[in-house]
């Protein structure tokens, strides 16, 4: 059969247009609404197209082959559709900072790339969060999830078996033959929290926590524009496209905590990213950055993106299960911090100073675990850390209303297994958990800052003995009193102090009582533990009055009852007035009470960590 030339000439403008057009490279997603690809239309076998960062800050297309759609994977009316990846994506494995990779089909968005095939798989399965799931953040309220992943709470890991059917669509799919047989688990692909400005030792030691909730805690770095501001960066209304890296701020500064993942869907304003959750924590108010990807660690057992958070362009305010999603160009409130290392020599002069300043994530129960990591980082890796060391810390929290919170305390080396670090971090965080999980109300706190001194030796004394220069007084005289502490490896401590006997003090014999801080704060705290509401101001009030560690408190007791109700303690109170104060009181406020009244006669300070106690006996003539 003859061909006319002309029409030879057409048949190869058509064969080379087609190769051309099988050649071109598709074009990455814009900002914009975008239609969407009903699930409930796909089909096993369809071709999509994924977008994720795999090195620096552009987006690179992935193909994506359709297997099956799994029916209420995760809940009633929630499916995830299973896909296999190739591309570059074949050889890293569906890695974490993946999450939320936009798959399109002819433009259309299908949705989120989410979850991945547990460890060892050797190919590249991935679960994909339908996009009408992540759509359904933006109508939520602010009710809380009651399975939020907070540090009091570590939660198993969230596996779901592969039904066997779609194990085998994956397998004729073209998928390996050697996918694990036994109950092969699909997991939300671990997000990774990349620690910039932290010692090894700390993500050693904080680590398997952030593993259990889900979390891979890894080193990383923060760019100096995400520093010491929340404030969005100007340009951020161009942020932010679907493919691009996203991160979410626990802190930034001179230390920073980021989580990163894949933007899915920007709108213009509303950004959705991840697929899964972040914490499920529901409403949040966390910053919103940019981030950038150094490289993309290939692996069957725990493939990675490693990467930076750059500029803030916006806010997290929904952290939900099919997703996070957050507001371009609006500010978070986040909680600045000081923290002041000082290292002392032998003669108590300071040989070196360390300043620190970072801004933590505002969350009644994340705020208080990043206060104490944020302090085990800034006095753990210092050049002049020694084991027989003691640490003294002061500090003081702003509030924008009522009272500032003073804290100080001391913490040495001992016979226990925690290191004084730790011991330190975790007091000072425990004062953040009282302040934020009080019944009432949440503080406003406005600025913390606190100094660190690290003492060359272990300074602990215990009380051993004491005696009184006059045994017998009247009321309103002074009695001498000399007090004997007894050191870690060093000489006997003596201190002298007058005890003022009160006029009115009934005769007979009394107490002066020479104790520790926890032996004065015993029943106080008690009574504020057995309290079920306590508000704001009376738990700022109660933690004031607890005592310092490094000092020895001097009482004198009395034979009539103390009641200790809320912050507030009622000394030498007539029965008739406790009885109508025990009939009275609500059910959900403790009254404790106390067989003797101590009247608190004064503080005595030591650079010492003070344990025990010593009481003495006098008579009033």
């Amino acid at each position: 059969m003859k061909h006319s030339f002309p029409a030879m000439c057409l048949c190869i403008a058509v064969s080379t247009f087609s190769l051309l057009a099988e050649t071109v490279a598709p074009q990455p997603p814009q900002i914009g609404k975008v239609e969407i690809f009903k699930a409930s239309d796909l089909r096993p076998g369809m071709k999509a197209v994924a977008w994720t960062v795999f090195s620096g800050k552009e987006p690179e297309a992935v193909p994506i082959e359709i297997l099956g759609l799994w029916k209420n994977a995760w809940g009633p009316r929630q499916d995830v559709i299973l896909a296999k990846m190739g591309g570059k994506a074949a050889r890293t494995n569906v890695a974490g900072g993946m999450s939320g990779s936009p798959v399109y089909i002819d433009g259309k968005l299908v949705g989120a790339v989410a979850l991945r095939l547990s460890v060892f798989s050797p190919d590249a399965i991935c679960g994909i969060t339908p996009a009408e799931l992540m759509l359904e953040i933006n109508d939520l309220d602010q009710s809380r999830p009651a399975d939020a992943r907070t540090p009091d709470k570590a939660v198993a890991s969230n596996q779901v078996a592969v039904p066997s059917e779609l194990l085998a669509q994956a397998v004729a799919a073209g998928a390996s033959s050697n996918l694990p047989q036994q109950m092969p688990m699909m997991v939300p692909i671990e997000t990774p929290l990349m620690f910039a400005g932290f010692h090894e030792n700390v993500l050693h030691d904080f680590g398997p926590l952030f593993q259990q909730l889900g979390i891979s805690a890894v080193q990383g770095g923060g760019a100096s524009s995400t520093t010491y501001t929340a404030k969005p960066v100007a340009g951020w209304q161009n942020a932010l496209r679907p493919g691009d890296p996203i991160a979410g701020v626990l802190v930034s500064g001179d230390m920073s905590v980021t989580g990163l993942g894949t933007v899915t869907y920007n709108d213009g304003k509303r950004v959705l990213a991840f697929g899964h959750p972040f914490f499920n924590l529901g409403p949040v108010d966390m910053p919103m950055s940019k981030g950038e990807v150094v490289m993309t660690l290939a692996s069957q057992f725990q493939p990675n993106k490693f990467g930076n958070a750059t500029d803030i362009v916006g806010a997290l305010h929904q952290d939900r299960h099919s997703g996070i999603m957050g507001v371009l160009g609006e500010e978070s409130e986040m909680v600045p911090v000081t923290v002041n290392v000082r290292s002392f020599g032998e003669n108590n002069t300071i040989r070196s100073q360390k300043d620190f300043h970072f801004n933590i994530f505002v969350q009644q129960k994340w705020t208080p675990y990043l206060m104490m990591l944020t302090l085990f980082n800034s006095i753990s890796g210092l050049n002049e850390y020694m084991d027989e060391a003691t640490y003294r810390l002061s500090g003081e929290v702003d509030l924008k209303s009522g009272p500032p919170l003073s804290l100080s305390t001391m913490q040495a080396s001992g016979e226990m297994p925690m290191p004084a670090p730790m011991m330190l971090a975790g007091w000072w965080g425990d004062k953040f958990n009282r302040l934020y999980l009080n019944a009432a109300n949440s503080p406003d706190v406005k600025r913390v800052s606190v100094t660190v001194d690290l003492l060359p030796e272990r300074r602990v004394a215990s009380i051993e003995s004491a005696w009184a220069g006059t045994p017998e007084v009247r009321a309103g005289d002074s009695v001498p009193v000399k007090v004997f502490l007894r050191p870690y490896r060093g000489e006997m401590i003596e201190r002298d102090f007058n005890v003022k006997i009160p006029a009115g003090l009934a005769k007979g014999e009394h107490r002066i009582v020479l104790g520790d801080a926890d032996s004065t704060n015993r029943m106080q705290s008690m009574a504020g533990l057995m309290n079920h509401y306590m508000d704001l101001p009376q738990t700022v009030s109660l933690i004031n009055q607890e005592r310092s560690n490094n000092k020895l408190y001097v009482s004198l007791l009395e034979a009539s009852p103390t009641a200790f109700y809320e912050d507030k303690t009622l000394p030498s109170l007539p029965p008739s007035i406790l009885n109508v104060m025990q009939a009275g009181r609500a059910a959900n406020r403790s009254l404790v009470t106390a067989a003797e009244s101590a009247s608190e006669q004064m503080a005595l300070p030591f650079d010492y960590v003070i344990s025990g106690s010593y009481t003495l006996k006098i008579t009033v003539k």
